[in-house]
């Protein structure tokens, strides 16, 4: 089950479950779309991996509890602001390989 994390792992905006800006990778690290695009280059820093969007769980009970208020977002807060020119390094070789084949 997703965590859905209440921030971006960067800059620390606030991400509500039902966000359309919340961006996260095969581990759940979450960042926001602005940093994903603009920063981070669609490239994760702490495992090199891709983005995606971020799935909204329903917040109404349409089918066997499966809601957010059943299983709500997280409240943990990971707040680790990527240091912009190792990243840079980081992804210098493979910022040109799609996600699917790095």
């Amino acid at each position: 089950m997703l965590e859905l994390r209440p921030t971006c792992e960067h800059c620390n905006k606030t991400l509500q479950p039902n966000s359309t800006e919340a961006m996260i990778c095969s581990f759940e690290c979450t960042f926001c779309r602005n940093c994903v695009e603009t920063i981070l280059e669609n490239v994760c820093p702490n495992c090199g991996g891709g983005f995606t969007a971020r799935p909204v769980r329903p917040k109404n009970n349409l089918k066997n509890d499966n809601c957010l208020e059943k299983y709500p977002a997280s409240k943990k807060i990971i707040h680790q602001p990527v240091d912009v020119k190792y990243h840079q390094n980081f992804i210098k070789g493979i910022r040109v390989t799609s996600p699917q084949e790095r």
